[in-house]
């Protein structure tokens, strides 16, 4: 068995992944129909088109879109379905999944209970017919004002026992800086939802920073631009802040100019704690397999540098310790009898 094979056969867990970007491209066209919503592409060719990516901007743009095209709960809890299904069949374990229910109840007026009814419909769907799990990051995109930002944090919050395992942050960096929804993170820290906002991937690490100290985050999505400052990495290597990296993403986005020259390398040079994820896979032609396979062979990793991505990930998710132990020690022995195979 190669490393390609055992990564495709490995367990794995996921941290940074979104529900809307995860649509594929054939239910994203059967949305648009049903719900009447123009898309600039008709053809699963014409999507992949429409997904190369001009700028950041853009893809803000084409997101916005995938928003629309959600009109119930129905809707949702279709993408949900059909995602999780994705996931099992990467033997992905478990999966923290972004989600930004702020945008559907602003496009449709969808009430936020039944968003999150039809999502974890799905989820406990997805635990008894596939074996697989899911946890919910509830999202603020950074466009919102704060006092919007602040209702999203209420209904993290709230339903904490109902699926929601943090509060996130995302969006266009440029312009909305970490502290602009310092009081609705805060309010989380106080209830003790733990805050996984993005921040270096399109900004400079003031954002990071930022989101260290105004946000109380434990894990940066993306992070990558932490590098510009030593001050910073050093910080981030002393606490274990882990950065949820997303290879494939960065390169499309055009944060960085090829997968070759992806800092990947020189974060783990630093001691940086890092998982690997897949950000919005449709969207960027990849999955989380790929994401391993694409980095084990640009980088030469080995065997035993993708098993420690894959635990790494296990141990810095929001599960309970528990179950952290016991993914552990089950990945470990499939690990070891994969590994016979090679």
């Amino acid at each position: 068995m190669s490393i390609q094979h055992f990564i495709e056969k490995m367990p794995k867990v996921e941290l940074h992944v979104h529900l809307e970007g995860s649509i594929r491209p054939e239910t994203l066209i059967q949305l648009a129909q049903r719900n009447q919503v123009d898309l600039p592409a008709k053809t699963i060719e014409e999507l992949r088109s429409w997904y190369t990516f001009t700028d950041f901007a853009h893809f803000i743009e084409i997101y916005r879109t995938f928003s629309r095209c959600l009109r119930s709960a129905e809707d949702i809890e279709l993408i949900t379905r059909e995602f999780l299904v994705g996931q099992a069949d990467q033997n992905i374990r478990y999966s923290e999944v972004t989600y930004t229910p702020y945008s559907q109840y602003r496009e449709t007026g969808l009430p936020f209970k039944e968003q999150l009814d039809a999502i974890n419909t799905a989820k406990d769907w997805a635990r008894s017919a596939l074996g697989v799990e899911m946890g919910l990051v509830l999202d603020i995109s950074r466009d919102v004002s704060p006092q919007e930002g602040y209702l999203t944090a209420q209904w993290a919050v709230e339903n904490r026992h109902q699926g929601v395992v943090a509060l996130g942050l995302g969006g266009d960096e440029n312009g909305n800086p970490p502290e602009k929804f310092s009081h609705a993170f805060q309010y989380a820290y106080e209830a003790g939802l733990p805050a996984v906002p993005h921040a270096g991937e399109t900004t400079g690490p003031e954002s990071i920073i930022g989101a260290l100290d105004a946000l109380h985050a434990v894990r940066i999505g993306h992070g990558i631009r932490c590098l510009d400052d030593a001050a910073l990495v050093k910080r981030l290597r002393q606490e274990q802040i882990p950065l949820d990296v997303c290879p494939t993403s960065n390169v499309c986005l055009k944060q960085v100019a090829t997968l070759a020259d992806h800092p990947l390398p020189r974060l783990m040079a630093e001691g940086l704690l890092v998982t690997i994820n897949s950000d919005d896979p449709p969207m960027f032609n990849t999955t989380l397999t790929r994401e391993y396979q694409q980095i084990a062979e640009a980088f030469s990793f080995d065997q035993q540098q993708i098993e420690e991505f894959v635990l790494n990930a296990v141990k810095v998710s929001f599960l309970p310790t528990e179950r952290k132990a016991t993914l552990q020690t089950e990945f470990q022995s499939q690990f070891q009898v994969l590994a016979t195979r090679i």
